[in-house]
């Protein structure tokens, strides 16, 4: 395992262990779309076009009974379930027409961008956002984007007390390396000055609540490709880039084995932290034990998280090896809850562990004293707290890692992951999917995996 952070040190007597972890997003992952080039823009006016009318209604004046009409009107169906027709009053018409001309200036940007067209990126801007997007352009040409396409998810409403200034949010939508990638989405608020030919002002950088931040919104990257997997990083880790793609490729063969249905990853993601971009990239805040993550960013894809704190090379094979193998084996909307944390880590910590022998795994002393006394015995309820200590966190990990070796072992690779696909791709129960992947009640399997961690351990 991953050695501690300098700033994440456990207790004197409490082993070196940085556990890697993954993040379950809310259960609630987004996706969609293919494309070397942008799809054709699909704009969802519907219930964002009643609120802005709201909005610009409530700027002009009109009085609260319009507002509610507007509202109601808005939301209503024809016949059959189609949306009723509904005539703008004129605010609302003139901030739809805005929004098309804020689309047409965001196709034109996408299309330069694709084409690499640096200064066609930047035309649509005003100069004090040249920065910002300048940087935005290098990472995301660095990363090879091939797909990137903007979709506004509403009309455009005003910046209080900013006469001519607008805010307009959009959903991003991104590939990168592969043409025929299904396209990841982000969602960012935009800011204009208006005009015949809007210009943008500036792009926030995205706060959602799933996945937070991108790091190629926020920082400089420097880039390297290989066959599996694309790695990024800041510039001030660059020497360490070769490195970096070469430990990458080698762990993504190990996660390809461990892929439900044999869907494996288009490309493994992984983006290597330093301190400050550790606690900035996809919202920060991970718990002081984390030492790497994965988190599911729409269109079937995984992007992994490193933090290079206090890593060792021998320690980040075994991280990109775990977290590769979460981007494998995951569902694109997260795994079930809690209940099955166990299986989702014990899988990525066998991997990890790339066939060592049992004795060299570094986590049975911690799962020996978690064993001994603080668990109850249920393999559902091994998931550490955010702030647990890290001895504690290290022996969920390794009791899980050993339930799942023990399946393993007795049943073989294959069974283990029909079982693995259809309790956290399927959300089918553990006693239906012991029965249907090892002929075996669940309930006997629990307990046999607990008594061969404890014979394990001693």
């Amino acid at each position: 395992m991953p050695r501690v952070a300098p700033e994440a040190r456990p207790p004197d007597d409490a082993p070196t262990a940085l556990v890697p972890r993954v993040v379950d997003p809310g259960q609630g992952a987004v996706g969609v779309l293919p494309g070397s080039a942008p799809p054709a823009p699909r704009r969802r006016w519907a219930l964002w076009t009643a609120l802005a009318a709201v909005v610009a209604l409530l700027a002009c004046g009109l009085p609260a009974a319009l507002l509610a009409g507007a509202v109601g009107d808005a939301g209503a169906e024809a016949p059959g379930g189609r949306p009723r027709a509904v005539s703008d009053d004129p605010a609302t018409a003139a901030a739809r027409k805005l929004g098309e001309r804020m689309a047409a200036q965001l196709d034109r940007q996408s299309s330069a961008l694709l084409r690499g067209d640096r200064a066609g990126w930047l035309a649509v801007a005003e100069p004090a956002a040249h920065a910002d997007l300048r940087r935005r352009f290098a990472a995301l040409r660095a990363l090879r984007v091939t797909g990137w396409a903007a979709e506004p998810t509403g009309l455009p409403t005003p910046v209080d007390g900013r006469p001519g200034e607008w805010r307009l949010l959009v959903e991003f939508r991104y590939c990168f390396v592969v043409r025929d990638c299904r396209t990841s989405p982000v969602l960012t608020a935009t800011r204009w000055r208006d005009g015949p030919a809007p210009r943008l002002t500036a792009v926030e950088p995205s706060r959602s609540a799933e996945t937070g931040t991108r790091p190629w919104e926020v920082s400089d990257l420097v880039v390297a490709v290989g066959k599996r997997t694309v790695v990024a990083t800041t510039p001030a880790q660059r020497r360490k880039l070769p490195t970096l793609l070469a430990q990458a490729e080698a762990a993504a063969r190990t996660a390809d084995a461990w892929a439900v249905g044999g869907r494996v990853p288009d490309r493994y993601r992984v983006f290597y932290a330093g301190r400050s971009e550790w606690q900035r990239w996809y919202g920060g805040g991970r718990p002081k034990w984390t030492g790497g993550y994965a988190v599911t960013v729409g269109g079937g894809h995984h992007e992994v998280v490193l933090n290079a704190e206090g890593l060792t090379s021998s320690g980040l094979d075994d991280l990109l090896r775990h977290e590769l193998t979460h981007a494998a084996s995951l569902p694109e909307r997260g795994y079930p809850g809690e209940s099955t944390w166990w299986l989702v880590e014990g899988l990525a910590e066998y991997a990890g562990a790339d066939g060592r022998s049992i004795g060299r795994y570094p986590g049975l002393a911690d799962a020996r004293r978690l064993l001994a006394g603080g668990w109850d015995g249920r393999l559902d309820t091994l998931t550490p707290a955010a702030n647990a200590p890290a001895a504690r966190v290290s022996g969920s990990y390794g009791i899980s890692y050993l339930a799942v070796r023990h399946l393993t072992d007795r049943y073989g690779p294959a069974r283990l992951l029909a079982f693995f696909g259809a309790v956290v791709h399927d959300r089918r129960t553990l006693d239906e999917a012991a029965e249907a992947a090892f002929g075996e009640p669940w309930s006997r399997l629990h307990d046999d995996c607990v008594t061969y961690a404890r014979s394990v351990v001693g």
